[in-house]
């Protein structure tokens, strides 16, 4: 009885407060992963993921501005210390910096990707990775990646598609309406599919490109685009 009472209450929360609901399972999740991993969320698998996937090396980023969007507490960005600015956009922010963040060298900007606090054509380089699926609005999340990133910057996407939304993934994102939705602004320079694996390990999926994309099943876009 208590566990049904707790179920229509989470219930009743997600259903008033949609938004709430979101952040706060987001922030729950990890906070877990903070505890399980004895308070030191690791990064270090983080640089092929930004740079391999995409046909890139580090070198590419000397120099660069660059952004990643929804890059959680790990410091995704950390690898990147030859940009001359590395910065992780997240509405978490906040409590993320308590989460060991505060210790990165990278920069952070509490704020969600439908109000990025930068000017336009500020980033060479603008990542999204696993993120863009969670946001609250779409195509306001799409204009201001096109607003910020510079001409001829790269925009780095992966992100799953083709699975039914859940409450921290509202979108349910499809190969087509990301195609369209960044161009004409955006020149596909390649993209690709891989297959959900199982143990939903994403990022080793897009490294390996195992398990193979299936039509019609849930899987992962991989794209590389050039700012017009």
């Amino acid at each position: 009885m208590i566990s049904q009472i707790k179920l229509a209450l989470k219930s009743m929360f997600f259903a008033l407060f949609p938004s709430s609901f979101k952040k706060h399972s987001e922030l729950s999740y990890w906070k877990g992963r903070y505890s399980a991993e004895g308070r030191i969320l690791s990064n270090t698998h983080y640089e092929p993921l930004y740079t391999t996937a995409f046909g890139l090396t580090k070198s590419d980023f000397a120099g660069k501005k660059a952004l990643d969007i929804g890059c959680g507490p790990r410091g995704s960005l950390e690898w990147a210390d030859v940009a001359s600015q590395r910065v992780g956009l997240d509405p978490l922010v906040n409590d993320y910096l308590k989460l060991g963040a505060a210790e990165h060298k990278m920069e952070y900007s509490a704020a969600p990707s439908e109000s990025i606090p930068f000017g336009q054509g500020h980033f060479d380089i603008v990542t999204c990775l696993n993120a863009l699926d969670h946001v609250d609005n779409f195509q306001r999340t799409v204009s201001e990646i096109k607003r910020v990133t510079k001409p001829d910057g790269l925009f780095l996407l992966s992100v799953e598609i083709d699975h039914p939304a859940t409450p921290t993934e509202p979108l349910t994102l499809t190969t087509e309406m990301l195609r369209s939705s960044f161009q004409p602004e955006f020149k596909i320079l390649e993209d690709y599919r891989v297959g959900t694996p199982k143990d939903h390990n994403l990022h080793g999926a897009v490294l390996s490109g195992v398990p193979p994309y299936k039509v019609g099943k849930p899987g992962i876009y991989v794209a590389k685009m050039k700012r017009r």
